[in-house]
């Protein structure tokens, strides 16, 4: 095992540039010009990924930017001690000392332990007092090496001339340290208030275990009798049982799922981010106390918790944001795949594979299905029942649209608890005809039946039926015979009127129509806004009507836009108005839009929304316009013009979708060249590829 940080990844008093993207990207530099990653931009692009969900900046001018990456061959640390600082997002100002922490995506639990070893260390006054003092990149490599035990690995296992050591135990101190942030506790104060706490960030390398130590450093300073469970990748030893049961509170200080947080049900909790155990950590242990003593304070939930990182501050209105938005992501999966299945069975088949057979009662899919099979195949041959098949498969996997939205609204509010009453309720709003409002509305009642019901202290022997049997069985039978008995049929009733309108819609009714989903489509690229649209378009595909067609395909030109538009811009028309960065993200733009992902416009918007989102939101209304008004109908709810053969009359969509992005495309560039001076960005932002699809 060589050494993590060597000379040759130190920089002394540089100026690596003016933001902080700059000095990310000049140390993931240094790591591949030394053989410890194969391509430096992809560290720098994982690096910074990571730096966009939550800032990496500390109290006392610290950085610690941070990634795991395929990118990195050999866990590294790449340091630099900054003049003049650079703001990496720290309360109190820019930071001088900055640390890239590289880890492979595999790294072994000793490589993950040394570097975590190294973030606890940061927390020391007279580790950092060190790097400020020393006078060259040797004295910073011999302080590092101390800190994170290699020094004690060479001395012990010793090393030949070339650095590289014999054999490699995990560093010394490294597991006693973890140890000791798991078990920690300050004797109890006065109040006798005990709490557990847990912190985990999405690496779990550096944030975790810094979030541990200052909440334990806090727990000893205030006397809060504290014990925290620090769950990085390294793995993490789990708190003792009669710990967690003689605790008064939980402090869930995480930006990802808890492990195994059934241990913790029926406790006072308080949630916060990582960073925020790092920053406020006697704040979050004041909290704790107060909830102790608190009969309203939120509980946790049978076998889950709520979404991690939930400010404490939270509004009604972002709360239920945050619910539906979840739904929908969760949702869209099965829209995906199920839709594109769908296509295909439409290219193969025909469209009439989805009419009625005869007088069978079934589709002439369902129909092949049943009476035909690989070896005794139907009139019309082996592709069209491949079609049938192909069909089949995406409107089974459309069928889940609503129970899952259903049951992941359900899950944001009460966890796993809630799942299993929202799949019911969303399938019992299916079965009313009640469609995507039932499958809301479903889905909020259940989620908040389950939490209520989950949310009293209950004996011990009753917290492992609560999840699985109690919780499930009363939240569904309250959920769904809500929606059978009472709001079904009334919701049915909407929907039904709603539809009439849609289809009656000609002319400037739908016109106008087109134009209002083009404007939510080009708004907030992805955002709750977009994604309303989106999901409505969607759920009204069940309904197989001429109007919820056209809906759908209005829906997809218009958020085709913005990408489309942005690389036009950036790359053919415009080229010297915008950076090199953005120019590049432009070029990934042309297949990001044209395969229907709103997202690949984002970097633009991001960085000079201003001019960015007036020019998409008047191109997608003109898409959106067009589209209604040549009566374009898309069966496919994805895919972009990679779904050419679902859209009809494609000359009618390509058209609209021309008009949207050349409007939006020349807009921009009227306003960049005319309307304020142009955003000066030194780097800019990389495109980063969206993990899910984003309407």
């Amino acid at each position: 095992m060589s050494h993590t940080i060597t000379p040759e990844l130190v920089s002394l008093d540089a100026d690596l540039g003016a933001d902080k993207a700059a000095v990310i990207r000049a140390l993931a530099a240094r790591v591949a010009n030394q053989g410890r990653a194969t391509d430096a931009e992809a560290l720098f692009a994982d690096a910074w990924a990571r730096e966009q969900k939550d800032e990496t900046g500390l109290p006392g001018g610290i950085a610690i930017p941070h990634a795991k990456s395929t990118a990195v061959t050999e866990p590294s640390l790449a340091f630099a001690r900054l003049s003049p600082g650079v703001e990496f997002g720290a309360d109190d100002g820019p930071a001088d000392l900055v640390f890239l922490i590289a880890a492979p995506a595999d790294a072994a639990e000793a490589h993950l332990a040394v570097l975590s070893q190294l973030a606890r260390n940061l927390m020391q006054d007279d580790f950092t007092d060190g790097l400020r003092a020393a006078a060259t990149a040797d004295e910073v490599t011999h302080i590092v090496w101390v800190a994170i035990g290699e020094e004690e690995r060479d001395a012990a296992a010793g090393a030949d001339d070339s650095g590289a050591v014999v054999s490699a135990p995990v560093p010394a101190g490294t597991e006693a340290a973890a140890d000791d942030a798991a078990t920690a506790a300050a004797p109890a104060a006065a109040s006798g208030v005990r709490v557990v706490a847990v912190t985990a960030c999405a690496t779990g390398i550096a944030h975790t275990f810094m979030a541990a130590d200052a909440l334990t450093a806090a727990g000893k300073k205030t006397g809060v009798d504290l014990a925290v469970e620090p769950q990085g990748s390294s793995g993490y030893k789990a708190l003792p049982a009669d710990v967690i049961d003689a605790a008064d509170a939980v402090i869930f200080a995480v930006d990802v799922d808890v492990r195994e947080p059934q241990r913790f049900a029926g406790k006072p909790v308080v949630r916060a981010s990582v960073k925020a155990g790092i920053e406020h950590p006697e704040q979050l242990l004041a909290q704790a106390v107060a909830a102790a003593s608190d009969p309203h304070a939120e509980r946790v939930v049978g076998a889950g918790t709520a979404p991690a990182a939930v400010a404490p501050a939270e509004s009604g209105g972002a709360r239920i944001k945050r619910i539906l938005l979840t739904g929908v992501s969760y949702m869209i999966p099965f829209v995906a795949g199920g839709g594109l299945l769908m296509a295909i069975g439409f290219l193969l088949a025909g469209y009439a594979i989805a009419s009625a057979h005869g007088d069978s009662g079934v589709s002439n899919a369902v129909y092949t299905l049943q009476h035909y099979a690989v070896w005794n195949l139907p009139p019309e041959g082996l592709v069209y029942y491949l079609g049938a098949i192909a069909f089949e498969i995406g409107n089974i996997s459309m069928g889940f649209l609503v129970p899952a939205l259903a049951g992941y609204i359900a899950f944001a509010i009460a966890d796993r608890p809630g799942i299993a009453p929202g799949f019911v309720a969303g399938a019992v709003a299916v079965f009313m005809n009640a469609g995507f409002i039932g499958g809301l509305v479903g889905g909020l009642i259940a989620g908040y039946v389950a939490y209520l019901i989950g949310k009293p202290a209950v004996p011990r022997w009753l917290r492992g039926l609560m999840p699985v049997v109690i919780i499930p069985l009363l939240a569904s039978a309250i959920s769904s015979g809500l929606m059978l008995l009472i709001l079904g049929a009334p919701i049915a009733w909407l929907m039904e009127r709603m539809t009439e309108f849609l289809n009656g819609l000609t002319g400037a009714g739908a016109v106008g129509l087109g134009i209002i989903l083009g404007l939510m489509m080009c708004f907030d690229l992805g955002g709750p806004v977009n994604k309303t649209a989106y999901a409505f378009a969607v759920a009204g595909l069940a309904a197989q009507t001429p109007a919820s067609f056209h809906i759908m395909a209005t829906v997809m030109c218009a958020g085709m836009v913005p990408p489309l538009a942005m690389a036009l811009a950036s790359t053919v028309l415009y080229r010297r108005g915008f950076t090199t960065v953005e120019r590049e993200n432009g070029a990934a733009a042309w297949l990001l839009g044209a395969s229907f992902i709103s997202e690949g416009a984002i970097p633009f918007a991001a960085a000079d929304p201003l001019r960015v989102i007036p020019a998409n939101l008047v191109g997608g209304a003109v898409a959106g316009a067009l589209c209604m008004a040549l009566d374009v109908s898309s069966r496919a709810p994805h895919g972009g013009i990679f779904v050419f053969f679902a859209i009809d009359p494609i000359w009618g969509f390509l058209l609209a979708l021309l008009a949207g992005t050349v409007v939006t495309a020349v807009l921009l560039v009227l306003l960049k060249r005319f309307v304020g001076r142009p955003v000066a960005v030194a780097v800019a932002e990389p495109a980063v590829a969206p993990v899910a699809v984003a309407a």
